[in-house]
Parts: C-alpha cells; sequence; structure tokens
C-alpha cells in the first residue's frame, strides 16, 4: 500500500509547477492526486485568482476525474509548493462529501514519511446530508 501512496505524491508533484499565468491568476501552488475506485489516478493544480473564483487543487482533479465518467474516490493527496503534505480545506471536503454515499471513507494522506491517514469522515464529522443520500435511496 505505501507504493501507492508515494505514486499518488510523484504525480501529483509532477504538474505542480507553480507559475503566473496572468497578473491575475496564479497556479499549481498546490497539486492534488486522486484514486478512483476503479484504479485510476487523476491530478490538478490550485488557480488562484484576483477575484476568488480559482479552484483548489483537490477539485481541480476532482473536475479531472468526472470529466472521465467517474465520480468514486478511494485515496487523495495534496502537496503544498514545499512538499508538504496538506489536509484538504474546508470547501473541499465539503465537495468530497457531496460526490458519493460513501465519499467519508476517502483516504487522506498526512504523511508520506509515516503513510499516516484519515478517512474524509473524521474531517467531516456529522456531515449535514447524510441524510439526503439516505433519503435518494427509498425512492
Amino acid at each position: 500500500m505505501d507504493k501507492i501512496w508515494q505514486e499518488l505524491y510523484d504525480r501529483a508533484r509532477a504538474v505542480q509547477n507553480p507559475r503566473t499565468v496572468s497578473p491575475f491568476i496564479e497556479a499549481g501552488g498546490v497539486a492534488a492526486a486522486i484514486l478512483t475506485k476503479s484504479g485510476n489516478i487523476y491530478v490538478g493544480v490550485c488557480i488562484d485568482t484576483a477575484s476568488s473564483l480559482g479552484m483548489c487543487a483537490e477539485r481541480n482533479a476532482i473536475a479531472n476525474m468526472l470529466t472521465h465518467g467517474e465520480s468514486q474516490i478511494d485515496k487523495l493527496v495534496a502537496v503544498m509548493e514545499d512538499g508538504r503534505v496538506v489536509s484538504p480545506c474546508g470547501a473541499c471536503r465539503e465537495y468530497l462529501m457531496q460526490l458519493d454515499r460513501d465519499s467519508g471513507e476517502i483516504e487522506i494522506l498526512l504523511d508520506l514519511d509515516t503513510k499516516r491517514t484519515l478517512k474524509l469522515k473524521e474531517l467531516c464529522p456529522d456531515w449535514w446530508g447524510t441524510q439526503r443520500f439516505e433519503l435518494k435511496n427509498e425512492r
């Protein structure tokens, strides 16, 4: 299992490339890689804009995944410009939780060296949307 975390980390770092796109946009300060339940890896970088209409790396990776017809994530890694692994921000946590009824089981890497992880549901206890997933299945 250690190999997959290293691969996800390496794939995120490979696309990171922090850069200024225009006087209003910077990209690549954070990169993310996700492993889907079907075994595919998708990556993304953050896009920071002067008008706050940017996109986090995790959501960019999710957009890439959705574009390719998938919606179930198994593992996620987010990497800062200095190489540190970080957990998703609050907006990304919410976005992840809304993807699938089992999203709380997504495993998130917190430390590459120790391979310390946690599940998304630990970052989002008592999530407000659980009941909506249950209601959808009853219909």
